[in-house]
């Protein structure tokens, strides 16, 4: 037999790809086509089974993944950490907020505007990155983090301060996007195209020089890579993904806020990318439903341990999700370094070789 046919027998055999397009005809399997395709008629089908409940978790949960992929390009494959993504949500947010209610902008130029503006915060902030990494980038992003508190804080005049700003609700002209069942129809959509996005970027020359500058920096630069561009790219990229995150959260709540893009916002988004898995896209999405749903089975849980008493059920509420969300990130990281995107990797595998074992 050919090594040509060999190659199409699959990693089963023990035959590695020949070539780039061998590998992603392997991958594109009946199994993931399949999956693809339950995945676009769950969400068809969600707003019409779900109640207007389950539309709003929808909801939040589509804003946290735009923002958690954004996360993970920045650090799951560019290997820079940041603990301050919270920040350029809420620069998305303010700009969002600012253009279409004070300058009057419609809402798909807003959406945008929030997510450049982001950008270019993110730029700002990806400055420094190519004199230092690892913890001291880190507090140079938890910097940002309090500067832009700061700065919101104080400028009440754009800001409206510790009050916030209002948001009008979207308006299409015909209709205006005021109920959880129609801001789904514009959410999921561009969350849907945003991880898309993401996907493939990692197949361009763009994303596997991220790569390359997150396995090493210096070899990369020696092969021709231009680092503070990379870097700074990779910064802009995940901030404008937070930043159109940002924007859709204002949308969303019609009301923005300091208290929305807090310190813990920004370790909450940090641990759905350890929990779903650092540099996967796949990971970012499944840390963010994880950690989307983690509060509302605590809530049940407190719920039946607090009994009627609301004032001891907030109590037991706050301290489990803490509690929980240091567990899962030390957990994580002790038995499972590579999230749940590996352990539906593994599954993936069990199946493409069922029912026969190596």
């Amino acid at each position: 037999m050919s090594v040509s046919k060999l190659s199409l027998l699959g990693p089963r055999f023990g035959v590695l790809p020949l070539s780039h397009a061998d590998a992603q005809r392997r991958l594109d399997t009946p199994l993931r086509r399949g999956g693809l395709a339950a995945l676009a008629i769950a969400l068809v089908v969600l707003p019409l089974v779900a109640g207007d409940y389950g539309v709003y978790m929808a909801c939040l949960t589509a804003i946290t993944v735009i923002s958690v992929v954004g996360l993970n390009i920045l650090t799951g494959y560019t290997g820079l950490l940041s603990i301050g993504h919270a920040a350029f949500n809420g620069v998305g947010a303010y700009g969002c907020a600012v253009a279409a209610g004070s300058w009057g902008w419609p809402f798909w130029l807003a959406i945008p505007f929030g997510g450049l503006l982001a950008a270019a915060a993110g730029v700002l902030v990806g400055l420094p990155s190519l004199r230092i990494k690892g913890l001291y980038l880190a507090i140079a992003t938890l910097a940002a983090q309090f500067i832009f508190l700061f700065v919101v804080q104080h400028w009440e005049g754009v800001t409206g301060g510790d009050r916030g700003l209002p948001m009008p609700s979207p308006d299409l002209g015909f209709t205006k996007l005021d109920t959880d069942a129609k801001l789904y129809a514009l959410i999921v959509p561009i969350a849907f195209a945003m991880c898309v996005f993401a996907s493939n970027l990692f197949r361009t020359r763009i994303g596997r020089a991220f790569i390359a500058v997150r396995e090493r920096d210096y070899s990369a630069e020696v092969l021709g890579i231009d680092l503070l561009r990379t870097k700074l790219l990779s910064f802009a990229i995940a901030s404008f993904y937070a930043g159109i995150a940002g924007a859709l959260m204002a949308i969303f709540f019609l009301v923005v806020n300091p208290e929305q893009y807090t310190f813990t916002a920004s370790i909450f988004q940090l641990t759905a990318v350890i929990v779903g898995g650092l540099g996967s896209v796949l990971g970012a999405i499944l840390g963010s439903v994880f950690m989307v749903g983690v509060p509302e089975v605590l809530k049940a849980l407190g719920a039946l341990y607090a009994g009627a008493d609301p004032a001891r059920f907030a109590v037991v509420l706050a301290s489990l999700r803490e509690l929980v969300f240091g567990l899962l990130i030390v957990g994580f990281l002790l038995f499972e370094p590579y999230g749940l995107a590996e352990i539906v990797r593994r599954a993936r595998m069990q199946l493409a070789v069922w029912p026969f074992r190596h």
